[in-house]
């Protein structure tokens, strides 16, 4: 649904970037821009599947599981970009549903330089 499969939704870590793809839905930032990385989960299905926005905080989940997530606090808002087009919106704090969700909160807040999974 809404072109999400392996292929097209990903979260990907880099030294000083973090870019996350969830089918037509992208959006890049800083490393430096996550002010908090947390687990959270588990969710009800309706609140956890597909693209998401939260009416409490504005904050904004691609959603691929009910088993739980990273949510990623964000410092300043970055553009949410759909089919490569800018957006208006621009949520405070993303969370993804990721297989491995300690894993990805280590990296994200462990030290820059450490290699990258």
């Amino acid at each position: 649904m809404f072109g999400v499969d392996t292929g097209h939704a990903s979260v990907d870590v880099g030294g000083h970037q973090i870019d996350i793809r969830f089918g037509p839905w992208q959006l890049s930032t800083g490393r430096s821009n996550i002010a908090e990385a947390t687990v959270t989960g588990p969710y009800r299905w309706w609140r956890a599947i597909g693209v998401r926005l939260s009416l409490a905080d504005r904050g904004l989940t691609f959603g691929t599981s009910t088993r739980g997530g990273v949510c990623l606090q964000l410092y300043q808002r970055q553009v949410l970009r759909f089919r490569d087009r800018p957006t208006r919106f621009r949520p405070p704090a993303i969370t993804v549903t990721v297989t491995d969700r300690a894993g990805l909160v280590a990296v994200l807040t462990g030290p820059r330089d450490r290699p990258q999974v």
